[in-house]
């Protein structure tokens, strides 16, 4: 029986005991209604060939063909004929064969986990301290420094499984480590729980499958790329859906009116230097702020040396990175119930307080998701659904964690001006100075020109920073005029913080 090669698959080869057959550039699976082809056909052992492009499922045109070939190579339209029924029946076989490995190669990855890998994650999940020893395992993976950040971000990461799933912006100048935070957090996800994108455009979310982004981590490489999608990326955050109304038309011509819907929910996470052009998607998400100290510069650099001199345990990374991955794998979907919830309360110096206080409660509720092996299922006698409880230990990590993001909350200045703010009350207090000039901080401090007067202006609209004296043209000198602010508000959220993590372990020991 005559064989179809397709060992190369730009020329298939089909060889008869009469004819030799070429289909050049193979074949297209996208249009299975047609199957359209260059034949390139000679007899055996000779030298006149005819090339030609055909739809084998048009009658008409293989009818022309088989006429053509038997009067070109002097041969039998019978022998044509049965050859390019048989010729088709081997495309069409191979095509299908193509599909089924498409379709296979475009299924979702799910890793099975043996028994060894499923205990030891199990294991892991039930111990002692869960967070201070993921703490560990994720600094063992591979990320340096940014103790909170990492942890803050791995936990923000796993709320993707639930149904309020949270989001996260990285902030920091350019060249501090955002993306790199972002992306090794991002690989102790599981590869088929998280989407990774570079650059978006505008319509590209709503082509994805009704149901393929659900549950899932999407991780931006840089907002500024994904400055189109940002609305539709917003409404997915908050909706946990989007739709989009397009018009097209059937197979019989007519025009009509599809809805194109995507549904979460997601976890969204993204990197930018620019906080103040994405302050409306920051509104829904947890703002991270990249350490741009000097201790944090020794650590990378020190790090970057030992894998330069071959001291770091690559090993020892993968199996960290593999381990937190199996760990995720097993956190299966569960509803949370927090009963203390009703006795938390928010600084009132927190701005925006109702979407803020949603993080707080979401954030709580992720902790207690993560510690889901080490709580004792519930079940609700009215639905008969099963949850878990939220316990005092889950919200004093919780208030842990989130301090410095309600820190941020409350400021009214940005990350970037604070830091310099914070920088410029620093090097006053070394210098015993109370005033300043603009020329002379930027010299100390080395700040961009353009930068520091936008600083400045923000300061001077805080009421955190004055002019002195001086005038236009010889210059300004100016002072502070608050130095305790960042900590007195430090203080009130700590303050707080303990206070009603104090009332909530009286109420659950009583």
């Amino acid at each position: 029986m005559n064989t179809l090669n397709t060992t190369n698959p730009n020329n298939y080869q089909y060889t008869t005991k009469h004819l030799e057959i070429h289909i050049l550039g193979g074949i297209k699976t996208n249009k299975l209604e047609s199957l359209r082809v260059t034949i390139s056909i000679q007899k055996l052992k000779q030298h006149n060939i005819l090339r030609h492009s055909i739809d084998l499922y048009n009658d008409n045109q293989v009818e022309k063909f088989v006429r053509k070939v038997a009067e070109r190579l002097e041969i039998g339209t019978s022998v044509v004929r049965s050859t390019l029924q048989e010729l088709t029946h081997e495309l069409e076989n191979h095509r299908f064969l193509l599909l089924d490995k498409q379709a296979e190669s475009n299924k979702a990855y799910y890793k099975e986990l043996n028994a060894t890998e499923e205990k030891e994650a199990i294991d892991f999940l039930k111990g002692k301290d869960l967070l201070k020893r993921t703490n560990e395992l994720i600094g063992k993976s591979g990320v340096i420094g940014e103790v909170g950040n990492r942890l803050l971000m791995y936990l923000i990461f796993t709320s993707r499984k639930t149904n309020n799933p949270l989001h996260c912006i990285s902030l920091g100048s350019s060249g501090v480590g955002k993306t790199h935070l972002q992306s090794k957090v991002g690989d102790l996800m599981p590869e088929e729980d998280k989407i990774e994108m570079t650059v978006l455009s505008a319509n590209a979310f709503y082509y994805f499958n009704r149901t393929e982004l659900q549950h899932k981590l999407i991780l931006i490489e840089d907002l500024d790329g994904a400055e189109s999608v940002l609305y539709p990326l917003r409404e997915l955050q908050s909706k946990k859906r989007i739709t989009k109304t397009v018009v097209h038309k059937d197979t019989q011509g007519t025009t009509k009116t599809i809805h194109l819907t995507v549904e979460g929910p997601v976890s969204v996470a993204g990197c930018t230097t620019q906080e103040s052009i994405y302050e409306d998607n920051s509104n829904r998400n947890f703002l991270l702020y990249i350490d741009e100290s000097t201790e944090q510069d020794i650590r990378i650099m020190n790090y970057q040396r030992a894998v330069s001199a071959g001291q770091v345990n690559e090993n020892e990374q993968l199996e960290a990175r593999e381990l937190l991955q199996n760990v995720q794998r097993l956190l299966k979907p569960i509803k949370v119930v927090n009963p203390y919830a009703m006795g938390l309360s928010l600084p009132q110096s927190v701005f925006k307080p109702r979407r803020t206080n949603s993080h707080y409660l979401q954030f709580i509720e992720a902790i207690t998701f993560y510690k889901q092996h080490q709580r004792k299922q519930h079940v609700n006698k009215e639905t008969g659904k099963i949850f878990i409880e939220t316990t005092v230990e889950d919200i004093q990590e919780a208030n842990e964690l989130i301090q410095e993001v309600l820190l941020r909350k409350s400021d009214s200045l940005n990350g970037a001006c604070r830091s310099f703010f914070e920088m410029l009350k620093t090097y006053l207090k070394e210098q015993n100075q109370t005033v300043f000039t603009n020329a002379e901080i930027r010299r100390t401090l080395r700040i961009n020109p353009s930068n520091q007067k936008r600083y400045m202006l923000q300061l001077q609209l805080a009421a955190l920073v004055q002019r002195a004296k001086g005038d236009k043209r010889k210059g300004y000198v100016y002072e502070v005029l608050n130095y305790e602010d960042y900590e007195t508000t430090n203080t009130q959220i700590r303050a707080l913080l303990n206070t009603t993590l104090q009332q909530l372990e009286v109420q659950s020991s009583s």
